[in-house]
């Protein structure tokens, strides 16, 4: 199947969200000054903790919430005064929202059959897309009958049967099971690369941001703290608060020795180490360098050494904690058959590549 349509970007521009506290009757911003720029055809994940602001951000789009500053626009539009019904949008909600009453063709074909469209036209449209989210031949069934991952595949042919612009995703599998979420969400970005869709995804699941998207927009208290590909986010974060939210990630503090363009090197515990920097780092500043579990190895000699608290075979990998100084570093050694397993209390090394390092 081709692109449904041309897909549409979307801008939002200086837009915030103004609540107010129901304890306190304070006003807080729950989106505060948010500019983005989503390409037509991109996938991209607003990500981020709980009370970040990235579903209210998602909902303003939608057109469920109003900004209170600032202008949204879908393509060259400006939407702020349109209702959700009036916009170029679809979205699948967390909930599935399927009509309980109606079969599987009938919960696709319903928007079409609001729309007024002709009775032939539905059918072939609802068919090819139960067809394109693998649900052919099950347009009878009622959704009680369904499984959760088919239920949210009925709620996604329901969306794009709309033909949208822009598709909007919230939470969509956080009621599925571990495995089928994974599952699903190969599911989804086969269909959005397939379709050339723009799709806007929010999800607090970092693994999910990650195996979705082209770009992640990072919000934490209602700002936007990184946008970029996963690769810039996971390898180059801004702060601290990036950092750990992607993935698992150590910190090693140290003093800057010295500092040239991007590259530095840190006094750690005695030890001079080259790395990475983010920011405008000099000589004498103390930093933090950020190490990922799988960066490291273990080794007999080397400049950083402590003492083994956990060694755990995983399957795929050792797990180890190493305690340097006050710091346990976390290491996953992976593919540990043909390595030297250390046990607990055993004397060990990190063993790391510079470039695999990245300074704050």
């Amino acid at each position: 199947m081709e692109s449904i349509k041309s897909p549409k970007g979307v801008r939002l521009e200086h837009i915030t969200k103004i609540y107010q506290d129901p304890k306190t009757k304070k006003e807080f911003a729950a989106v505060d000054d948010v500019s983005i720029e989503i390409k037509p055809g991109s996938f991209v994940t607003l990500l981020g903790p709980s009370g970040c602001g990235k579903t209210t951000t998602l909902r303003m789009i939608a057109g469920f919430e109003s900004p209170d500053k600032g202008e949204i626009y879908l393509g060259n539009d400006a939407i702020n005064e349109l209702t959700p019904n009036k916009r170029d949008t679809a979205m699948v909600f967390q909930s599935y929202a399927l009509l309980p009453h109606y079969n599987v063709f009938d919960n696709v074909a319903y928007g079409l059959k609001l729309r007024k469209v002709p009775r032939d036209e539905i059918q072939k449209q609802v068919f090819e897309m139960l067809d394109l989210v693998e649900l052919g031949g099950m347009e009878e069934r009622m959704t009680n009958q369904l499984s959760g991952g088919q239920q949210q595949r009925v709620a996604l042919a329901r969306a794009l049967v709309m033909h949208p612009g822009v598709l909007l995703f919230d939470e969509p599998l956080s009621n599925l099971d571990a495995k089928l979420r994974v599952t699903m969400r190969t599911e989804i970005r086969k269909i959005q690369q397939k379709l050339g869709i723009t799709a806007v995804y929010v999800t607090h699941d970092q693994s999910e941001a990650m195996s979705l998207s082209d770009e992640i927009i990072l919000m934490n208290k209602g700002k936007i703290a990184q946008k970029g590909t996963p690769q810039e986010i996971y390898y180059r974060p801004k702060s601290e608060f990036v950092a750990d939210f992607i993935g698992e990630v150590n910190f090693l503090e140290g003093v800057i020795k010295s500092a040239q363009g991007e590259k530095c090197v840190v006094d750690v515990n005695g030890s001079s180490i080259k790395a990475d920097s983010y920011g405008n780092l000099r000589e004498g500043h103390q930093c933090k360098i950020v190490i990922r579990p799988e960066s490291v190895q273990l080794a007999d000699t080397g400049e950083i050494g402590g003492e083994i608290l956990v060694s755990t075979f995983m399957g795929a990998y050792q797990y180890y904690q190493l305690k340097t100084g006050n710091t346990i570093i976390k290491i996953n050694d992976y593919n540990p058959r043909g390595h030297k397993v250390y046990a607990v209390g055993d004397k060990a090394y990190l063993n790391f590549e510079n470039s695999s390092l990245h300074l704050l």
